[in-house]
């Protein structure tokens, strides 16, 4: 399961409408690549595709590829918008090791 605070709950409605996305969902994923090895991916996606996971929490309709799922057990999603930097944030309980700005990691 993939958790999502608060604030990532009210960033990513802000950001559907503004998009013009109502009714869309958020597909995270995990492809390789980055300073750590593994990459997270968030995009906004309508449409389910063969083997996803779907989780909803806080509101929040989550899709997650099969492969992708078993390095994300456990994540929470948050939104931070403090002095270091805008964006998505992923607390990952599996990654051994993450890059200085959060956005790759390593199992």
């Amino acid at each position: 399961m993939i958790k999502v605070t608060e604030s990532a709950r009210n960033q990513a409605e802000r950001l559907m409408n503004e998009a013009g996305a109502e009714g869309s969902f958020i597909r995270v994923g995990v492809q390789g690549g980055g300073c750590s090895g593994l990459m997270y991916e968030l995009d906004f996606d309508h449409e389910d595709r063969e083997g996803d996971k779907v989780f909803e929490d806080n509101g929040v309709k989550i899709v997650v590829d099969k492969k992708s799922f078993l390095y994300l057990v456990g994540t929470t999603l948050d939104y931070s918008g403090g002095l270091n930097g805008k964006g998505f944030v992923f607390s990952n309980p599996n990654a051994d090791r993450t890059c200085g700005c959060g956005e790759s990691f390593s199992i």
